[in-house]
């Protein structure tokens, strides 16, 4: 059967119904082959499990057990050498399922020019968020992580664990249904450690699917409902954290501080209840985990002002991502009504135009206007009207002499007069 065949019919047999699992592998492998196609290292073989809707799911093993190779198979970024892969009843590699996944890399490969917010803006344009949408979740996310005081700074400036926060912040901007995080906590300090560990219980209680791989199985333990465990590439134990990890040798009892007296006591009684053969092995107080002493050390600290140029602790969960949408729609509302109250310039009164058909639309938007005309200034006053002389005082030699170049009758040494 060739590719294109095996393509059709596993996506014709793989629909998704409701309910159906995101991921489901069946006999998964994946064989690297040298140059010549002889194979070089079997990187996953016959693996198989099911990931259903809502759970958080680990997947665990050491340093080349083939974790990471699974998830580059789920993602469509490698292809599988035998077996079925479907992610939400689709094959790996259909395009319309990338808006639906988020995904954080083992490795944060990030735009070292570009700071934190215009990495999170970059990322929002490649989901196509509307422009409002993408600044709120950006606002939400940076303080989120803790790189709101932090988000104009280049992201070449930043260490590990600032990027590996920004990193945390881009897989979650289209607020996927399907997260898939790639040792998540890897060069985060405590604080940061605990916000991923809470931020994955809070998806995993909206109904969000994680998929988390991690070799903090500290970490692991505390989030996840059910693993598998990989060797060598295949699937060692799988189960949930309760089956895999509980004792069936031991019993712990956990009461108010006790004396000495009332220890023996209850020692006495185990002795004689099981005729001997069960006692009290160890009776000590309980110990706080260390991560628990660091958090409460640097909230003493944050309570007492003291200064820090580092990330600071993140704020609460993404409006976005635990669900509460009208708060979003509020802020839209109010970002409207704030345009919509704008004073506007004070505009003059219109002048009578026609309406109709006669008027000329188009003209009247092409003309510009023109300013107003000052008023014309009032003609000076005419000057008074002179009385016209009468014909007989005027003086007739004046004129016969320019007119015959003859100098005027009557002047002096000009000759006698005709």
């Amino acid at each position: 059967m060739t590719q294109a065949a095996t393509t059709t019919s596993f996506s014709a047999t793989r629909a998704a119904p409701a309910g159906a699992p995101v991921v489901v592998c069946e006999r998964l492998t994946k064989v690297f082959r040298d140059f010549w196609l002889r194979p070089r290292a079997k990187a996953v073989n016959a693996v198989s499990f099911e990931i259903g809707r809502g759970e958080v799911f680990g997947l665990l093993g050491p340093n080349g057990s083939g974790k990471s190779t699974t998830i580059k198979i789920i993602l469509g970024l490698l292809h599988k050498t035998s077996g079925l892969v479907s992610v939400f009843g689709k094959l790996p590699t259909d395009v319309s399922i990338k808006q639906r996944i988020g995904y954080l890399p083992e490795e944060s490969y990030l735009y070292p020019y570009l700071n934190a917010r215009e990495t999170l803006d970059y990322y929002g344009r490649l989901f196509q968020l509307d422009r409002v949408v993408r600044r709120r979740r950006i606002d939400e996310l940076l303080d989120m992580v803790g790189l709101a005081g932090a988000q104009f700074r280049p992201v070449r400036e930043y260490s590990k664990g600032m990027q590996r926060r920004i990193g945390i912040a881009q897989a979650l901007i289209n607020d996927p249904e399907f997260l898939i995080l790639d040792e998540p906590t890897t060069g985060l300090d405590p604080l940061g450690t605990r916000q991923i560990k809470d931020l994955i219980l809070a998806l995993g209680r909206r109904g969000k699917t994680i998929l988390l791989s991690s070799h903090l199985l500290s970490d692991v333990e505390d989030c996840v409902d059910r693993m598998v465990i990989l060797y060598g590439g295949r699937i060692q134990r799988e189960g949930t954290c309760d089956a895999l990890l509980e004792t069936q040798d031991a019993t712990i009892i956990e009461t108010d501080p006790l004396d000495e007296a009332t220890i023996s006591a209850i020692d006495r009684l185990i002795r004689e209840r099981s005729g001997g053969t069960r006692s009290l092995v160890r009776v000590a107080r309980p110990r706080q985990k260390l991560e628990d002493l660091f958090v409460q050390i640097v909230d003493e600290a944050r309570a007492e002002q003291q200064e820090t140029s580092g990330a600071q602790h993140g704020g609460k969960t993404a409006a976005f991502l635990a669900g509460d949408e009208g708060e979003g729609l509020i802020s839209s509302l109010v970002e409207a009504g704030r345009r919509d109250e704008t004073p506007r310039p004070a505009e003059a009164p219109a002048a009578e135009t026609p309406s109709g058909p006669d008027r000329d639309v188009l003209a009247e938007l092409l003309t510009p206007e023109q300013p107003a005309q000052p008023a014309a200034p009032a003609p000076p006053p005419a000057p008074a009207a002179t009385t016209p002389r009468r014909s007989a005082d005027i003086d007739l030699s004046v004129i016969e002499g320019l007119v015959d170049g003859a100098p005027p009758r009557g002047e002096p040494g000009k000759g006698p007069n005709p």
